[in-house]
């Protein structure tokens, strides 16, 4: 009888909690985004908060807690009250800023729950207008005969061109003299005006500059040839002979740790409706990125995905032996 009780007794606790959450969001919605207004991951932000509102039957708002990498506005998350009303947009950098940084002040996985992966978007490798190489093979013996005096742009530590030129760099087992900007902006203005040689980018970023033909376009990053007009007849980096090379640059959606199973449960249910809209389909299509369908969008699913990328590129990171104070 004791143990019948003491069953009830829990059920009902289950069952008060649940109801507690039932009328959840009651209130507007806010989603960090840990970079400044403007760029790639504020766009897909804004872009998925359009999409939030009619799901969650909320006005959604998005904050901008740029800084260090990304690490200001993850932190500033993870710190947040777990009820739902405080989520992050983040990118690739949710998975490199434990090796990337040697003072965190939160962790991977451990600090956040994870709702579901948004989106994916290969780079490209690009090149200032003044090489001579006609091709990435052309380009890969120009690299090797360089001896270590190719400049490599990025868009600032942790950034993804700063991650896909790490990779590019472990790929060919070469070393290049990195040359960090803040921002894309000034990288990609050093490399039409050729004071930089290379630059590895998002696609998105990359395209009017190679319909324009301000820089040189070798090769994208992912498995398979983008269908973007001025990117389908260029070649994969795998294809031209990085043998699975894929840098993509994904965005997931976060809630702060303890965030009750309920709301997680409805933030990821507004999530998938969300990615099915027609509206942020077409933008999503249009800046060049894919739409999450698999299992990623699943929060166990993205759980397991940010685990194998954060071992993946902690061992890059380790070999480049690139890192913030």
């Amino acid at each position: 009888m004791k143990l019948l009780t003491r069953v009830i007794g829990l059920f009902g606790i289950a069952s008060t909690a649940t109801l507690a959450w039932a009328d959840f969001p009651d209130k507007p919605v806010t989603l960090v985004v840990p970079f400044a207004a403007g760029g790639p991951s504020d766009k897909i932000a804004r872009d998925l908060a359009d999409a939030l509102r009619k799901p969650l039957g909320q006005t959604v708002i998005v904050d901008n807690a740029a800084g260090a990498g990304g690490t200001i506005g993850s932190a500033k998350v993870a710190r947040a009250v777990p009820d739902g009303y405080t989520l992050l947009v983040h990118h690739i950098g949710m998975a490199t800023a434990p090796a990337l940084y040697r003072k965190l002040s939160y962790k991977v996985p451990e600090d956040f729950e994870f709702l579901g992966l948004i989106n994916e978007a290969p780079s490209v490798l690009i090149g200032k207008p003044g090489l001579e190489a006609g091709s990435f093979a052309d380009l890969r013996k120009w690299i090797t005969a360089s001896g270590g005096k190719v400049n490599l742009a990025n868009a600032g530590l942790g950034s993804a061109s700063h991650l896909c030129g790490m990779m590019f760099q472990s790929a060919l087992k070469t070393n290049m003299t990195p040359v960090p900007y803040k921002g894309t902006a000034p990288a990609m203005t050093d490399l039409i005006g050729g004071q930089v040689d290379l630059m590895c980018e998002q696609a998105t970023n990359a395209v009017p500059q190679i319909e324009g033909k301000k820089v040189k376009v070798y090769g994208v990053t992912s498995l398979q040839r983008l269908q973007i007009p001025a990117l389908k007849d260029v070649p994969t980096l795998s294809d031209a002979g990085l043998k699975d090379f894929n840098v993509q640059v994904w965005h997931g959606l976060y809630a702060p740790r303890g965030t009750p199973p309920a709301v997680i449960a409805k933030l990821n249910s507004a999530l998938r409706a969300a990615l099915k809209d027609p509206e942020l389909i077409r933008r999503e299509e249009a800046l060049g990125l894919t739409v999450v369908k698999d299992d990623r969008l699943d929060p166990a699913g993205h759980r397991k995905f940010v685990e194998a990328e954060k071992a993946r590129w902690s061992k890059v990171i380790k070999e480049a032996g690139e890192y913030a104070d």
